[in-house]
């Protein structure tokens, strides 16, 4: 195992659109929303154990959400947990990481993933991120790891590679565009094209190169961490990281560095990924009845049901008839039935339930 290969994980996100499992004091990467006896932070540490040392994984959290990360990782040092003291998106958590890394180790070779995706080829998903390590090392570059289509799916952003322009390999190409969730017709042209990969959000690149693209295209978010070098894993560094997020830009890696970087490669590759972003993706992974079903509960009776997805503690009994394609939750008093296809719209629920209900459900 090399002793350069770092990751970072971030785990800061709330995920509103897995309420009402998910809410703003315990959102779903700390949850086991599959059922497997972790959650999904805990599920993504360990996937990482096999690739990099245990003392060069980082966790990127909301400060409030400090303690949980270290409930269900103890093993993690008190500096391998990074609090944020506001979500200002994807790029001033990657900047504060790797300011952080620099310090300590300058020929860092970095893995970024979200703490909150599903991985169901552990095999594949080492061996590719093992190969876009040992091109990171070897090149000034910035790579995306992408997902080979198998629909065209709106939900999901996506990569245009240039097949011409390839590693050794063929699996590392150039990218040509990004393109952030198209419409229906869109997706489906991008399929038919077969030069368009889904967006994993999942990054690897050397300290170097990414440190590099930071000062060219977020200059000021680079020269607003790097004031703070001295004041990393010191008492200092709480006060300077509050002071420094009120001046950060709200702004996603995609957008201000991936999109306009020069120097970006996408792999391509297939470990069952899902970025787990709704409740009609866990759908897929959840093992259905005959009639369609996802059920998650050990007291569920359904009747002239089918496509539907039920989550519903263990000892609770739900009788339900007559519904197609529905998202039936229960979750600490609050019940959601809500059709599949409109799954959309459970974000506006969650800011209506909070205008007229309270914090306390949200």
């Amino acid at each position: 195992m090399n002793n350069d290969n770092y990751c970072v994980i971030m785990a800061g996100g709330v995920g509103s659109r897995f309420w009402p499992m998910s809410r703003s004091a315990h959102p779903k990467q700390f949850l086991d929303i599959l059922g497997t006896g972790k959650s999904l932070l805990r599920q993504t540490y360990e996937r990482f154990l096999r690739i990099c040392p245990a003392e060069n994984i980082l966790v990127v959290t909301n400060e409030s959400y400090a303690e949980l990360v270290k409930a269900q990782i103890p093993e993690l040092g008190d500096k391998q947990i990074i609090g944020e003291p506001s979500r200002k998106n994807t790029a001033p958590c990657i900047a504060y990481a790797i300011s952080k890394i620099e310090k300590h180790a300058p020929h860092a070779n970095i893995i970024v993933a979200p703490s909150d995706h599903i991985i169901m080829k552990e095999e594949e998903f080492s061996e590719a991120i093992t190969h876009a390590l040992t091109f990171t090392a070897e090149n000034d570059c910035l790579v995306t790891l992408g997902i080979k289509p198998c629909r065209p799916d709106t939900g999901y952003g996506y990569i245009q590679f240039n097949a011409e322009m390839c590693n050794v390999s063929k699996r590392i190409c150039k990218v040509k565009t990004f393109t952030e969730k198209p419409n229906s017709e869109m997706a489906a042209f991008f399929i038919e094209s077969g030069d368009f990969l889904w967006n994993s959000g999942i990054f690897v690149w050397s300290l170097q190169s990414i440190s590099k693209a930071f000062a060219k295209h977020l200059p000021d978010m680079s020269a607003l961490f790097r004031e703070g070098t001295d004041k990393y894993d010191t008492p200092q560094e709480t006060e300077f990281i509050r002071a420094a997020y009120t001046q950060c830009t709200n702004i996603s890696i995609d957008y201000g560095i991936m999109e306009k970087a020069d120097n970006v490669w996408v792999l391509s590759a297939d470990f069952g990924w899902s970025d787990l972003g709704t409740w009609g993706s866990l759908y897929d992974h959840i093992e259905k009845d005959r009639n369609g079903n996802a059920i998650v509960g050990d007291n569920v009776m359904a009747y002239d049901s089918s496509n539907c997805i039920v989550n519903v503690p263990d000892g609770k009994l739900l009788v339900m008839q007559g519904l197609e394609g529905y998202i039936v939750v229960e979750s600490e008093n609050i019940l959601l039935i809500c059709k599949k296809g409109e799954e959309q719209q459970i974000r506006e629920f969650v800011n209506d339930v909070k205008i007229n209900k309270g914090e306390r459900f949200a």
